[in-house]
């Protein structure tokens, strides 16, 4: 699959992950859309790349479709990568209250139902077009977390959506394979993103230095070029990596 002169929609590419990926394709040539809810951050983000700002909501059905009807405008769609999502962190059973059934569903409806929304659309404009020389049409990668296997205490909704995002891989790897649109998930670790950069300097070390090695937060450059060589490599497909240092999650 080459990314030069083709089409790749990021979402959540208004800061983070989903920003050093918008970057890093476009560098390589592709024609970018970024997709974020923050106008502001993704025009910033659209100005330093030349990619193309598009709000949408991923939520939205009718939002998404007009976000991809401007994207086939610009050429051939031939990649996805899906890094909208929200980590909420709360108790079943809270000092106050137990966990709030509308904080579950909003997370399970922003981090599943809008991964899925995204990427069906997504698909199905791959599907037309006109596949390359190994029969290969589109790629989609999703973004999911280390919380799917290790999820931590306060972290039930969170690691819910992102074992769901894990478990839809191979289903949809093998449902889209006859179109010649691959799937694959990147399962990331602790990530220097905005959140977590937020954070006293001593969490961040702390959070660092419970990677065995690197001994560091990763860094979002680096999910960027596992999104370049999964993009590269037509046999990586229906499989979810781990990008994590190796770590394993502890309960808290």
């Amino acid at each position: 699959m080459q990314i030069q002169d083709n089409v790749f929609v990021v979402t959540g590419a208004g800061s983070g992950l989903g920003a050093a990926t918008a970057t890093a394709l476009a560098e390589k040539g592709a024609k970018v859309v970024i997709v974020d809810l923050d106008s502001n951050t993704g025009q910033e983000v659209a100005r330093r790349t030349g990619g193309v700002f598009v709000r949408a909501d991923v939520t939205n059905e009718d939002s998404v479709k007009e976000m991809f009807d401007f994207a086939a405008g610009l050429g051939s769609l031939r990649g996805l990568v899906n890094c909208a999502g929200v980590a909420p962190a709360e108790k079943v059973i809270g000092k106050n209250d137990v966990h709030a059934l509308a904080s579950f569903s909003r997370t399970l409806q922003i981090n599943v139902a809008g991964t899925f929304n995204v990427l069906r659309l997504g698909a199905a404009l791959m599907a037309e077009q006109q596949p390359s020389v190994d029969g290969e049409r589109g790629i989609i990668v999703n973004t999911a977390s280390v919380a799917a296997f290790d999820g931590q205490v306060g972290q039930s909704a969170y690691a819910a959506s992102k074992g769901a995002v894990v478990a839809m891989t191979l289903p949809l790897a093998r449902e889209l394979a006859r179109f010649g649109v691959r799937v694959v998930t990147i399962a990331p670790g602790i990530m220097a993103t905005p959140m977590l950069l937020a954070m006293p300097d001593e969490v961040q070390k702390s959070l660092g230095a419970s990677v065995p090695f690197p001994q560091r937060m990763g860094r979002p450059q680096e999910f960027a070029d596992l999104v370049q060589h999964v993009i590269g490599n037509p046999y990586l497909n229906g499989e979810v990596i781990r990008l994590d240092g190796a770590i394993r999650m502890a309960a808290k």
